[in-house]
């Protein structure tokens, strides 16, 4: 080709980066991988190769992970974790600070073997993995530093077991392992069965920081090898991967004690206003889709395109996607480099080709070998088409058009996910309308795809729970100081031999939308004093009733959208009301506990103050992230919240989670103490003279091992508490991965009321990070 025809086509030559010194520490270790674990790699053992996706070539054969190398890892983890949380913060800020320095001392080696291993653009290795591997250690330094004075009353966890997946093999290593260690937890981590190269890599780089042996621990293997980690003596799974697996693993962890953060897929929404800047959002897109071939679980793979530029945003994506560039992923000049693995490109290609709609395949030469697949997009098809609701996880955009802002959110929240979306639109007034609306953790504006250490980044709904970064991602990695103890289940009094009946026979019954109801079943129990007494009846709720209380609560959802202001209002009203009958209420306690009932009726009231003052004062915050803008971390109501009410503080345990819940925008269904019921029945009158809205607040009387498991599946409950005495944690945490919904529970130990608003507030909300760069 000559210089004029050069000039001409302007066409790319090759710009290869060398992977010598890759190849180098390949040879330095014979190819060959044991696990690392006290500070040293073991011996290789039987196991499998690890191939570069890109040429077919292996790389190395990596040892596979068995129980007892797990059992291993988790020992050694556990000898060293003592000795690691007694250092004082700034030690452990120093190791932190010594990774990060290391990372970037060893960029361009873990860059090039990164990309050799997963099939990632080099460029993309390099100037993104990279430097946000860095950053998050700086930050965590920073949090480990501080974390000691802003959090006294925290303690670690104990023993982390990190499981992560293989798109971004190195930057999970760190979005893991940074938190664990500020926090003064210890880690055992399985990288992906696909890409454990660069974590083997971290875990040498971490000897040349002096880190203790036995803190940092990685057992390479399988899915068998996860499921060994996942059942192992742990204190908390950290996992990022398929949903499916990680609803198996919320079950597998049920009733342990074990904390839990799953981060998992989403099927994004990428939505281009009439008003936007399309050449603009189109470079979004390809960040958004094509980024990391498509692999990414915040990939905005759901195009979401206002009616009237549809054909010309069409259009030009698709001259935009025939100029990019596909190869070697070494290759500097490369957009879009290698599929992970023939198993994922297979998977990609059968659910494209099984798909309706009109497929558009870039037309871009592809390279004779390897796991490549063109850019694609696939329009006309509807809501309910597979490939508009399952993630793909590959270079495979979907597309819709909408007419009205509305139509615009219905279909981009009409999915069981809500990880990530994108919102591009030049009126800062319609940006800001639409980003709360939407069902997902983060939100980008007139941008995609932006991450940092100081941003919480994690999702809602399917795309599971936790955040990753900032003060809220540290704080999964932290327990309160405060020591319980075994739990003593509470039964109600049993009918005396010579029972006292009153002439007037009273009954409670249920409280939904508003309003008292019968139980569906048509059962009630009687209610003793502790004399023998008979003090009334209260209904026995079943499956029914739950899904009655629940269809109120969500048809209530004005709540939410109502002022901070109101709010308190409201609950400063409820608790006047409950003031003005306080010797009532106190005489009901003591009828049903036997007890004096005036230091728990003024706890309660005090509650109620206390989160009337909240209410408006759970503020969010800027974050300071690396751009000319702002990401803004929000605190938004988790939804419809269900709560098993304490059985020892019938009327302080149900307020105490009933008012912060209700405070942050949040609608209830409470199933009150089981042996002494009609404490909360009686808040009825009080309810419905507070200007409480129907439905705000559902109370559904009963046996709890009876009402857990309907509360725990229902697939419109989007929390779930339990701080009752009867053994339902397991269950709890078992059943609520029908939708992955957030579940709170005391696993038989005692509580003290009322908790520590922080605690409880954090429970009571979502954090919805979004990310509004500003300027020409």
């Amino acid at each position: 080709m000559t210089i004029k025809e050069i000039f001409d086509a302007m066409s790319y030559g090759p710009a290869p980066e060398s992977n010598g010194e890759a190849r180098a520490w390949l040879t330095k270790h014979n190819h060959a991988f044991g696990h690392f674990i006290d500070g040293a790699f073991r011996t290789p053992a039987r196991g499998f190769s690890t191939a570069n996706p890109a040429t077919g070539e292996t790389l190395a054969t990596v040892t596979q992970g068995t129980a007892d190398d797990v059992a291993a890892a988790v020992a050694a983890a556990r000898r060293a974790q003592p000795k690691w949380a007694a250092l004082s913060g700034h030690e452990r800020a120093k190791y932190l600070y010594a990774l990060a320095r290391l990372t970037q001392k060893h960029a361009r080696l873990l860059a090039v073997l990164e990309t050799m291993d997963n099939g990632k653009p080099i460029r993309e290795s390099r100037d993104i993995d990279l430097p946000l591997v860095a950053r998050h250690f700086y930050y965590h330094a920073g949090l480990a530093q501080l974390a000691p004075a802003e959090l006294p009353d925290h303690a670690p966890l104990g023993v982390v077991g990190a499981v992560i997946p293989w798109n971004f093999p190195l930057l999970m290593l760190a979005w893991k392992v940074a938190p664990a260690l500020a926090a003064g937890n210890t880690i055992v981590l399985k990288p992906a069965e696909y890409t454990p190269l660069t974590a083997l890599l971290f875990a040498e780089i971490s000897r040349e920081a002096g880190l203790p042996k036995g803190v940092l621990n990685i057992v390479t293997g399988d899915g068998e090898t996860g499921a060994a980690l996942v059942a192992a003596p742990v204190d908390k799974i950290a996992f990022t991967g398929s949903t499916p697996v990680g609803k198996a693993i919320r079950r597998a962890t049920a009733g342990t004690g074990k904390a839990l953060t799953l981060e998992l897929g989403g099927k994004s929404p990428y939505i281009v206003f009439d008003d936007a800047d399309i050449d603009s959002a189109i470079e979004g897109l390809v960040d958004a889709i094509w980024f990391n071939q498509g692999q990414v679980c915040c990939a905005g793979s759901r195009l979401l395109v206002q009616e009237g530029i549809a054909p010309r945003f069409h259009e030009k994506l698709k001259r935009r996607m025939d100029g990019l560039r596909i190869g070697d992923p070494l290759d500097k000049c490369i957009d879009i480099g290698a599929v992970v693995d023939p198993v994922q490109l297979a998977t990609i290609t059968e659910m494209v080709n099984a798909s309706e709609g009109e497929i558009y395949r870039a037309a871009t030469p592809l390279p004779a070998q390897g796991c490549f697949y063109p850019p694609t997009l696939i329009t006309g098809l509807g809501s309910a088409s597979r490939l508009m609701q399952e993630e793909i996880f590959g270079p495979v955009l979907v597309s819709m058009t909408f007419r009205t802002p509305t139509e615009a959110v219905d279909l981009a929240n009409n999915t069981r996910f809500g990880l990530a979306a994108t919102v591009w639109t030049e009126n800062v007034n319609l940006a800001l309308d639409i980003a709360p609306k939407l069902k997902a953790g983060v939100v980008w504006v007139n941008a995609t795809n932006l991450f940092d250490a100081a941003a919480g980044f994690g999702g809602v709904r399917e795309s599971g729970f936790g955040r990753e970064g900032g003060w809220e991602g540290l704080m999964a990695y932290l327990r309160p100081k405060a020591k319980t103890k075994p739990l003593k289940p509470v039964v109600p009094v049993a009918e005396p031999a010579n029972p006292e009946a009153p002439a007037l026979d009273r009954t409670a019954k249920l409280f939904i939308g508003g309003k008292q109801a019968r139980p569906d079943g048509g059962y009630s129990r009687p209610v003793w004093s502790a004399k023998g007494k008979l003090l009334g009846h209260a209904g026995l709720g079943n499956r029914k009733d739950i899904r009655n209380a629940v269809e109120a609560a969500h048809a209530a959802k004005g709540w939410a959208k109502a002022s901070a202001h109101m709010r308190a209002q409201i609950l400063f009203y409820l608790a006047e009301n409950l003031s003005a009958r306080a010797e009532e209420f106190a005489r009901r306690l003591k009828d049903l506990t036997g007890a004096s009932g005036d230091a728990e009726v003024a706890a309660a009231i005090d509650t109620l103050f206390t989160y009337a003052a909240w209410a408006d004062k759970y503020d969010g915050a800027v974050k300071s992230v690396p751009i000319r803008g702002i990401a803004v971390a929000m605190h938004e109501p988790c939804g419809v919240i269900a709560a098993l009410c304490p059985d020892d503080a019938p009327l302080l345990g149900l307020v105490s989670l009933m008012a912060p819940a209700i405070a942050m925008g949040n609608t209830c269904v409470l199933a009150p103490s089981d042996p002494f019921p009609l404490a909360a029945t009686d808040l009825y009158q009080v309810f419905e003279t507070s200007d409480l809205p129907a439905g705000v607040v559902n109370i559904v009387t009963g046996s709890h091992v009876e009402l857990a498991k309907p509360l725990a599946g229902h697939m419109d409950v989007d929390a779930l508490w339990s701080f009752s005495s009867s053994p339902v944690s397991k269950l709890v945490e078992e059943e609520s991965a029908t939708n992955l919904k957030r579940t709170w529970v005391n696993h038989g130990q005692t509580t003290a009321f009322p908790i520590k608003a922080q605690t409880i507030l954090a429970q009571a909300t979502e954090v919805k990070t979004i990310w509004i760069p500003y300027g020409e």
